[in-house]
């Protein structure tokens, strides 16, 4: 006989499989809408069902063992203040599982964890601002018998210089080196030398 021997133990010790039931818990509660397998998806919908149960009660221990379950403060504020509040004309029935299918690779059979009573959503239309329109610019057109004006030439600098360096300068500040004549240095050397044969000669005299 079967007893005592309830829920799934998903190959997993009891710390483990009751971590993983509250975390698959708070993402119901979260996404609203979840992708699973079967059997972590029939084990979690005891837990999310508890949950919105204490929240429709919404006293201070329900929110105390809500938090002692999802240690999640803003979590736990949502789930008393928005979620709990959609369900007040159901006595039960929170959740729904959705079979998909197998999954490809260990073939596990797959299912959508949801809440039956889920936000809606209303999605409106932004209205959309005409854009200024940009103004063309207008281009004159040249007319065919007009002759476009050439470019101006650019003299290089260089050459203006030089040519007012050229006029400053006239030719009569130019100084002419002196010519000497032929014979000048011949006389010069004589000169020179001409000292030194008179004290020679003297000598010569003497003697």
């Amino acid at each position: 006989m079967r007893h005592r021997i309830a829920g799934n133990k998903l190959n997993r010790n009891s710390s483990a499989r009751k971590a993983m039931v509250r975390d698959i818990a708070k993402a119901t509660l979260v996404k609203e809408r979840i992708c699973t397998t079967q059997a972590k998806a029939k084990e979690a919908r005891k837990l999310v069902d508890k949950l919105i149960t204490l929240g429709k009660r919404g006293t201070l221990a329900d929110k105390r063992r809500a938090f002692a379950i999802l240690c999640d403060h803003q979590l736990v504020s949502n789930l008393f203040l928005k979620t709990s509040p959609r369900f007040k004309n159901r006595v039960g029935g929170y959740t729904r599982i959705i079979p998909l299918g197998n999954r490809r690779g260990d073939n596990a059979r797959l299912a959508f964890l949801e809440l039956t009573e889920r936000e809606q959503i209303v999605v409106s239309k932004p209205k959309s601002k005409a854009a200024p329109k940009k103004k063309d610019k207008v281009v004159e057109a040249v007319p065919p018998t007009a002759e476009m004006p050439k470019p101006a030439t650019k003299t290089p600098v260089k050459d203006n210089v030089e040519k007012d360096i050229k006029d400053q300068v006239s030719k009569k500040d130019i100084v002419k080196p002196k010519q000497t004549a032929p014979g000048a240095d011949k006389e010069k050397r004589g000169s020179r030398f001409s000292g030194i044969r008179k004290i020679f000669n003297r000598k010569s005299s003497g003697k």
